[in-house]
């Protein structure tokens, strides 16, 4: 059995060089992003230039079919994909990216969810051909099932988060945005257990860019562990907990964040609840409330200086719509 612990690949901190490794894996497999100017709406503020990463719009509605390509890439190029296939614990968008990049590499996906992911999701993993296993109603009860079942079966495990490859893959969405926005000054993205913000955050570092690392108040796995000095366990409560509910985030990520130009800020549920309805109403742009976290960090969490180029990334759009107020 491989797991994150004792992948077959060799295993180092994540590096800007595992970042390049991954744009050329995951080149002509993935989308690239979608880059728009935000000159006004959600945000507000003013007198600095915004900018929207539409990374929703990727393959499988989130950013997480970057790491999966890249993990699931890594492995059948070093031989170590087994005949079990790969299985992960997600709470729904690294499963959909997960089958996903299964399925378009003839790999057999077996999925482990918390029973409080959104039934849309469930749906989308099971049109994706994935086996769907629901256990418990947090991600870590998901993620002990799935070990179970990894060491039982001999099948390759992923992590929705935690892993380099799974990092390094997400990181190559700050390579594409700095091709769109020459000279940024500032990249702000959502976290949850901190994959998408590693690959982000080691990116930028090599670039002299400024990373917001956005969480919900009751959702602060790295600004506990910032605080903490060490990765930690947090109580899970968040409109927003369906992606970003993990209880600690990684240490790959903590490094991330000490090594680099890192801003870590809280936002309040109602503050993502009202970013999310204003994406609608003002841009119809219709994502899930870890994509609006990030968003809802302007300009409050986080006030931009004069003249300064941010980007915010809006990470997913796996949601159910309908809770969304007609205007």
């Amino acid at each position: 059995m491989e797991s994150p612990g004792n992948s077959p690949l060799p295993e180092q901190a994540l590096s800007y060089d595992d970042v390049k490794t991954a744009v050329g894996r995951v080149a002509g497999h993935i989308r690239p992003v979608t880059v728009t100017p935000a000159e006004a709406g959600p945000s507000g503020g003013a007198g600095h230039e915004l900018f929207l990463a539409l990374e929703f719009l990727q393959h499988t509605g989130s950013f997480k079919a970057r790491g999966a390509w890249n993990f699931l890439r890594a492995h059948h190029e070093a031989g170590t994909l087994p005949e079990a296939g790969v299985t992960i614990a997600s709470g729904g968008n690294a499963g959909l990216a997960c089958a996903w990049a299964a399925r378009r590499q003839g790999v057999r996906a077996t999925v482990f969810l918390p029973v409080t992911a959104p039934k849309v999701k469930v749906d989308r993993l099971v049109g994706y051909g994935a086996e769907v296993r629901l256990v418990g109603t947090e991600y870590a009860e998901a993620l002990a099932a799935c070990e179970a079942f990894a060491e039982q079966s001999g099948a390759l495990a992923s992590h929705a988060y935690d892993h380099p490859l799974i990092a390094a893959g997400a990181g190559t969405l700050l390579e594409e945005i700095l091709d769109r926005v020459p000279g940024l000054d500032t990249v702000v993205v959502s976290v949850g257990g901190g994959g998408l913000f590693a690959g982000i955050a080691t990116a930028a570092r090599q670039h002299g860019i400024r990373t917001v690392a956005v969480e919900p108040e009751h959702c602060r796995a790295l600004d506990a562990a910032l605080e903490a000095g060490t990765p930690v366990d947090v109580p899970v409560d968040s409109i927003a907990a369906d992606a970003l509910g993990a209880r600690r985030a990684s240490a790959m990520a903590l490094d991330a964040a000490l090594r680099g130009d890192v801003r870590s800020v809280l936002v309040p549920d109602g503050e993502i609840v009202r970013t999310r309805q204003a994406l609608w109403d003002d841009r119809r742009l219709a994502v899930e409330h870890a994509a609006a976290t990030a968003l809802a960090a302007l300009p409050h969490a986080y006030r931009p200086s004069p003249g300064e180029k941010v980007c915010v990334v809006l990470c997913g759009a796996n949601t159910d719509p309908t809770d969304l107020v007609a205007d």
